[in-house]
């Protein structure tokens, strides 16, 4: 099948379930009571089929505690003589074969007339009444036991006489099996008999339904009996292995019902739609169940009771689950109480083709295991086909508009919750972005579907080859043997075997017989009643009754009558409420003054959140307080509406759209209100508004509404006093603040020749005073001296080819005479981006072309990808049939750990040193110089050679480098690749000073551009003395930024190690980062602080506490060893 029909066949199909849905979603109650009345009808269905099953019987339909006997006589016999394996030796054409069945009908007074009398006239009804066998294809539709089933020894079928014996009364007949046609009737006979009644003489395995004594707890402990005592036969007769694996399936399927309800309790239903799901299991399995018997390949109930399991472990409830989720997070994040058709609709259109490719998948699989001739496997795997196609129906009929009506009511109590506030402020949850559910929806894992195809394959293969027998019958009927066969010598048997051999004999017939006597069928005679009428009437109330019974006493569908009638008087309880709350509702909303609305805020000790509430101190919680007179000042400054009445939805809207100032003209709670409504996009505000911190503060409003706690609005993420105009269309997207992270310097460190602070943003404690104890150990030791190898950015976009030989044509031009070609198009693009070297590599007919380039100050990834776009432009002129597969193949390699990086290079490749003396080491450092070698050594050689590590031969460079990134303005991500470093010391000038070197090949930074824009980090390249472009010589600040960055990085590296030499480094993070000591230090300081305010600005009254020297404790770290 070509592609194009197959995108047409899946669309086709994908528009059909849209619609089914739509549909679904729509009229919920209609599709409720539709599916729900299909299930009870295909339940009853079963049921009547199921009647004459003898597991779910009350007794027996046959003594299962026996088998039939095979009796055999010869024209000269005058007694039978039994058989257990018919003789090869009898003639077959001199055999007339035949076969004894027996009605055993249990009275209630044996000495009643009326009992015989019926009994009597059900014989006759048996005898003579035309019985539908159109399932055999006969000729004339129906047959009669007198004219077509019964063996006629001579010219008429003689009727055995019943016997009488122990309040029972037998009835003997005699069929002829001696062609393929009577042998099939003889076989339906049963059922059909089954399914026959006269007055109050029933069959036993519906007894409970004409009985008026027995109970519903009576019924069931004779079902539970009769499961149990077959279940027991099998198990005895069935071998150990089967046993335990049918045993590990009904754990296994427990576990995925148990699954099913935790994992919808996580996505807010506490057990209703994982009710609903099984609900819709399970009537998917009656349907298939009911399919496949009208189509001829019934499935037996023991395979069932062995198969089931493992069918319900391997298709699982995976798709409506997914369903469920997809829906549920649009319908979280779009909370419009209108909306709940086009969110079922949009969950569809984005999940739908999944779950139907995997279904289809999946029958497919089941399809292709039904061509087996394996016996059951066959009728199994039909079955499981349509029990998969019934659920995908049913999931977008039935479980959607279960999930509608859950929504819509979810909808309606939050409206009614809403009712009864009366701040606008605490109105329903708005809509947000939710662009990227899709994409998350269609990137679920697909081992899920790969390891479901896996279990079924397997799970087929494994019955098609033998490898296990829980589908086969073979082993149970090898072992049935050891029960017993009917005994013949019984007061009900041998009279009739008497009478029928005696009656062969007579016709003078020179066949011999052989005759099979099977089990007896069991019927009831129910007490008479004393019902006085006219025989008319007593007609109509007797069919009355025995519908009645049949429908309104079934133990399931009575349940269901009854669930449904509590379930509808509780909706139209609920919906009666929520209506007459909706009629007390005002047309407006009466609004509090803003400014007070705010004091409020500010002051209020707490604010309820849900189940918890949030206190707010005075001493300790100074940040909230902070946020909050932030927010109380935006409110006077911002709010247009001080007092009065809140304008409606519609008076908002014609203000949007018909006036000059469009949104300025609104009130706060007025933008918010029509965000709910999706008249403006979140996104948009700054644009529609003007004021990005207005917009901002707003976006932060609608985003808490929105999420589950609701605290965001007033927790303390700063929104005031920011330059959000740098930001908008640069940085970030959707801002509703900015993150304060707290900035460190360690240093001075001398830097080839310059004394440089180095800032530091990190909230790890101990970094900063480890970095800044590694920096007085090499300043001690004359400083650091850095050398730049190269400067060059990447770029590896991939290309493709029809075929090896133009991929391998373009390489080698490239490599040689289009090398000046490309360059010079490359460089046209930019006047400070220069490429330097071209690296290609080759694979298959892909073609992988990294471009190395200096891009001046910037790191260079937009100006690189410019200037490539160029280049191939330029290279598909002279290879027209090459096409762009991605502009960058991950050969550059961006963001990624890669051997390249750390072999070729990118970015800033630098190298840093420094030797410090044995006694700065061991004064600074508390370890020696052969200590630090040899865990150098062992911990960032040896230990990252062992782990496979590459560009991780350090201790923590990634820790320095990330955090000077953050405080510079640079890409945090790229420390990936621009940590790769190899630390390396030595012990010099005989073991009296330390050399210690840092390799950082792939350095990628920046001084202009992206983060660099902002003032904070501007503030920190000035400290470093790099901010914006070099004015003389291009690249120069770049390459200082990366020379400073290294020397850092080997400062931390020292000091981390030397805490680890020494085993200082668990103890200075719980006693510096996380021990009571700091809260001590800290209160200290800060009453010092006030103390040295209060007191006198005299150089006599200046102190020389002890304030400097925790400084030089905390910051220069000589007395502690500090680490990672």
């Amino acid at each position: 099948m070509s592609s194009f029909s197959y995108k047409a066949i899946t669309g086709f199909i994908n528009r059909i379930v849209l619609k089914i849905s739509k549909i679904s979603a729509l009229n919920p109650i209609e599709m409720m009571v539709a599916s729900l009345i299909l299930g009870s009808v295909t339940y009853v269905y079963l049921f009547n089929l199921a009647k004459s099953s003898e597991i779910l019987s009350t007794a027996r339909i046959h003594d299962t505690s026996f088998l039939s006997t095979i009796l055999y006589a010869s024209p000269n016999d005058i007694s039978f003589s039994p058989l257990k394996q018919q003789d090869p030796s009898l003639p077959v054409e001199s055999i007339s074969r035949i076969e004894l069945k027996q009605l055993s009908i249990a009275l209630s007074d044996s000495s009643s007339k009326y009992n015989m009398d019926t009994i009597m006239r059900f014989n006759n009804y048996i005898e003579s009444t035309q019985l539908d066998f159109s399932d055999l294809d006969y000729q004339e539709g129906v047959m009669t036991y007198k004219e077509h089933l019964c063996y006629n020894a001579s010219t008429t079928c003689r009727t055995l006489k019943a016997i009488i014996n122990d309040n029972n009364v037998i009835l003997s007949y005699v069929f002829d099996l001696n062609d393929d046609q009577r042998i099939k009737a003889a076989q339906l006979w049963d059922q059909k008999v089954m399914a026959s009644s006269l007055d109050k003489l029933v069959p036993m395995t519906t007894q409970y339904y004409h009985s008026e004594s027995i109970s519903t707890v009576v019924w069931l402990i004779r079902i539970i009996k009769n499961i149990s005592r077959d279940t027991a036969i099998r198990m005895n007769s069935a071998s150990r292995i089967d046993v335990i694996v049918v045993s590990v399936g009904y754990i296994m399927m427990a576990f995925t019902f148990l699954s099913l309800y935790i994992r919808m309790h996580k996505l807010g239903s506490r057990y209703t739609l994982a009710t609903t799901i099984f609900m819709s299991g399970f009537f998917s399995f009656m349907l298939s169940l009911a399919t496949v018997y009208r189509l001829g390949a019934p499935v037996s109930p023991v395979l069932l009771s062995e198969a089931t399991p493992f069918l319900v472990v391997t298709i699982g409830f995976e798709r409506p689950y997914k369903l469920t989720k997809c829906i549920y997070e649009l319908e979280n994040n779009n909370n419009d109480n209108s909306n709940v058709l086009q969110v079922i609709c949009r969950s569809v259109e984005v999940i739908a083709p999944t779950l139907i490719r995997d279904g289809l998948l999946e029958i497919i699989v089941f399809i292709l295991g039904a061509k087996s001739t394996l016996p059951g496997l066959r009728e199994f795997c039909l079955m499981s086909a349509f029990l998969i196609a019934y659920d995908i129906i049913l999931m977008f009929t039935w479980y959607i508009s279960v999930l509608s009506l859950k929504l819509e009511l979810r909808k309606i109590k939050e409206i009614a919750a809403i009712s009864t506030i009366t701040a606008i402020n605490e109105t329903a949850s708005s809509t947000v972005d939710n662009t990227n559910i899709g994409s998350n929806i269609k990137s679920k894992k697909p081992a899920i579907i790969k390891t479901k195809l896996v279990m079924i394959i397997g799970f087929l293969s494994m019955h098609v080859f033998e490898f296990c027998s829980t589908l086969s019958f073979s082993s149970s009927r090898a072992n049935t043997s050891s029960l017993p066969q009917v005994p013949v010598s019984s007061s009900t048997i041998e009279p009739i075997l008497s009478s029928i051999l005696n009656q062969h004999r007579l016709s003078g017939s020179a066949d011999g017989l052989l005759l099979k006597v099977s089990p007896s069928i069991n019927f009831q005679l129910l007490p008479q009643s004393h019902f006085q009428g006219l025989p008319a009437v007593k007609s109509l109330l007797d069919e009355v009754y025995n519908t009645y019974n049949i429908y309104a006493q079934d133990p399931v569908i009575s349940k269901w009558v009854v669930a449904i009638l509590m379930v509808s008087i509780l909706l139209n309880t609920y919906l009666f409420e929520i209506a007459k709350c909706n009629r007390q509702l005002p047309q407006r909303y009466q609004l509090q003054s803003i400014e007070e609305h705010c004091h409020i805020e500010t002051n209020t000790p707490k604010m309820k959140r849900n189940s918890a509430s949030i206190t707010l101190k005075s001493d300790s919680n100074t940040s909230n307080k902070k946020s909050l007179s932030d927010n109380t000042r935006y409110c006077n400054k911002k709010q247009h509406h001080q007092l009065g009445i809140m304008r409606i939805l519609e008076e908002c809207l014609h203000i949007l759209k018909n006036t000059d100032q469009g949104a300025s003209a609104l009130a706060d709670e007025e933008i918010i209100l029509l965000i709910q409504h999706a008249h403006i996009a979140p996104y948009s505000l700054e644009k529609l508004l003007g004021d990005l911190e207005r917009a901002v503060h707003i976006r932060k409003a609608v985003i808490s509404r929105a999420s589950i706690t609701q605290t965001l609005e007033l927790s303390a993420l700063p929104v005031a006093g920011y330059d959000y105009g740098k930001v908008l269309g640069a940085c970030c997207e959707n801002v509703i603040g900015y993150m304060p992270i707290p900035v460190g310097v360690a240093g001075p460190m001398i830097i080839d020749g310059d004394s440089i602070h180095l800032p530091m943003a990190t909230t790890e404690g101990c970094l900063v005073a480890s970095v800044a104890r590694g920096c007085k150990a090499v300043n001690a030791g004359g400083g650091a001296a850095t050398t730049l190898i190269s400067d060059s950015m990447t770029r590896g976009p991939c290309v493709e080819f029809p075929n090896i030989i133009d991929a391998g044509l373009c390489k080698r031009w490239i490599d040689l005479e289009g090398f000046d070609i490309v360059t010079q198009a490359f460089n046209s693009t930019s006047r400070f981006v220069r490429v330097h070297k071209l690296h290609v590599a080759m694979a298959g007919k892909l073609l992988y072309i990294r471009f190395s380039a200096t891009t001046g100050d910037a790191m260079g990834m937009n100006m690189i990808s410019k200037g490539c776009e160029k280049a191939l432009s330029t290279i598909a002129e002279y290879f027209p049939t090459m096409q762009i597969v991605s502009l960058s193949g991950n050969y550059c390699t961006d963001k990624k750990p890669a051997a390249i990086n750390w072999i070729e290079g990118r970015g800033k490749s630098v190298v840093t040193e420094a030797v410090i003396p044995s006694n700065v080491v061991e004064r600074v450092l508390k370890t020696t110089v052969d200590a630090l070698v040899e865990l150098n050594i062992s911990k960032n050689l040896v230990g990252s050679a062992m782990a496979g590590s590459v560009g991780g031969f350090n201790a923590h460079a990634a820790n320095i480098l990330t955090a000077m990134y953050i405080a510079a303005g640079q890409d945090p991500a790229q420390n990936v690749e621009s940590s790769n470093c190899i630390t390396l010391m030595k012990s010099v000038n005989d073991g009296r000073a330390l050399h210690i070197s840092c390799s950082m090949p792939s350095i990628e930074v920046g001084t202009v551009g992206g983060g660099t824009i902002l003032a904070p980090q501007q503030a920190m390249l000035d400290i470093l003395g790099v901010r914006g472009p070099h004015p003389t010589d291009p690249g120069k600040n770049a390459q200082k930024l990366a020379r400073i960055i290294c020397a850092a990085v080997m400062a931390g590296e020292l000091s981390l190690c030397a805490a680890l030499a020494t085993g200082h480094l668990v103890k200075a993070h719980m006693e510096h980062n996380r021990g009571i000591h700091d809260t001590k230090f800290i209160e200290a300081t800060k009453h010092k602080i006030k103390e040295s305010k209060k007191a006198p600005k005299t150089p006599a009254s200046t102190p020389k506490s002890s304030l400097s020297h925790q400084n030089i404790l905390l910051y220069q770290n000589t007395e502690t060893e500090l680490g990672e």
